[in-house]
């Protein structure tokens, strides 16, 4: 019996040595860095330009894949699903890292109990835009038009419980109005049809309308975090015309599967804020239209607590609910 007991506590002792070694020698290995969006968009972008620059802290290769598809579930539901060893991380935005968890119904995965945050990447305000040509001024005149014809008014977003459907809602809530909330396939559609004078109104990301407003082929009327962005310094917030208590903030961020021991997600931090304080990085994410805003895990685990309650109250209000 004794023999045995020591036997399993020697066991128990090399196991917890080897979890050591492991972490102590993290990385010695490549590491994935899975987009939950396809090529060429500014998530992936700003991926491929930090990449080399993580690559040189860690001394070891951070390789970037794309799984887009399905709001960003089936990287995010991978990377969960992956072991928890640091060397597979996922890089999406606040719906697939946590809003998703009260708008799908048959979720196979709880991003938020599933996955460890490691830092925030970037982040950008929407902006509520309108044909070059339209006879909206500013956001007054929109919310006047709403009120004395209601029901009449569209707004385009970016598909059913993006995270510009929700803030289109908001709109909706804290402007007392009722506009139609047209769903399109993802942000670029809505965006130009909006140009196209399809529509009159449009919830845009940054990315996708910034080079459009500064051409004068889209009018912004308003941009939807509480002060201004530095790409779109002479847009007002919707809070400076009037619609107070109003925010919303698209953003992007890294996280690693839950169990992931604490020095590695230190580590990958670390790397992290290493790449976003780089000038090629920051550059590029503001000619994305994007600021590059790296935190520590526990701001990211805040972030996306804050965005829960906020949204999910949004998603009950409005009846919201996707399979």
């Amino acid at each position: 019996m004794k023999k045995s007991i020591l036997l399993a506590a020697a066991v128990a002792a090399a196991f917890a040595a080897s979890g050591v070694q492991a972490q102590s020698d993290f990385p010695n290995k490549p590491i994935r860095m899975v987009v939950s969006f396809p090529p060429g968009g500014s998530t992936d972008l700003i991926a491929r330009v930090m990449a080399p620059i993580m690559t040189k802290h860690l001394g070891q290769q951070v390789v970037v894949e794309n799984k887009g598809g399905a709001g960003g579930n089936i990287a995010v539901e991978y990377v969960a699903r992956s072991a928890p060893d640091g060397y597979t991380v996922v890089f999406s935005g606040a719906g697939a890292l946590g809003i998703n968890s009260v708008l799908y119904r048959n979720l196979s995965f709880d991003p938020v109990k599933d996955l460890t945050p490691v830092s925030l990447v970037a982040s950008s305000p929407f902006v509520l835009v309108a044909p070059a040509n339209s006879p909206y001024k500013d956001i007054r005149e929109v919310v006047a038009d709403a009120k004395a014809n209601p029901g009449k008014l569209s707004i385009g977003h970016g598909g059913q419980g993006t995270v510009m459907h929700l803030a289109s809602e908001l709109f909706n809530e804290l402007a007392g109005v009722k506009t139609v909330l047209v769903p399109y396939k993802g942000t670029g559609p809505a965006t130009n049809d909006a140009m196209a004078g399809q529509i009159p109104l449009a919830m845009s990301d940054t990315p996708s309308s910034v080079h459009l407003i500064k051409e004068g082929r889209l009018k912004a009327l308003a941009v939807t975090t509480t002060e201004r962005s530095f790409s779109l310094p002479d847009v007002p917030t919707l809070e400076e015309v009037g619609i107070k208590g109003y925010e919303a903030m698209g953003w992007f961020g890294i996280a690693a599967p839950a169990g992931t021991p604490e020095p590695i997600i230190k580590r990958l931090n670390e790397a992290i804020t290493a790449a976003l304080k780089d000038p090629e990085v920051i550059a590029k994410a503001r000619a994305a239209g994007a600021d590059a805003t790296p935190t520590t895990p526990q701001g990211l685990r805040d972030l996306i607590a804050r965005d829960m309650e906020k949204w999910g109250k949004i998603v009950q209000r409005a009846g919201i609910k996707l399979d």
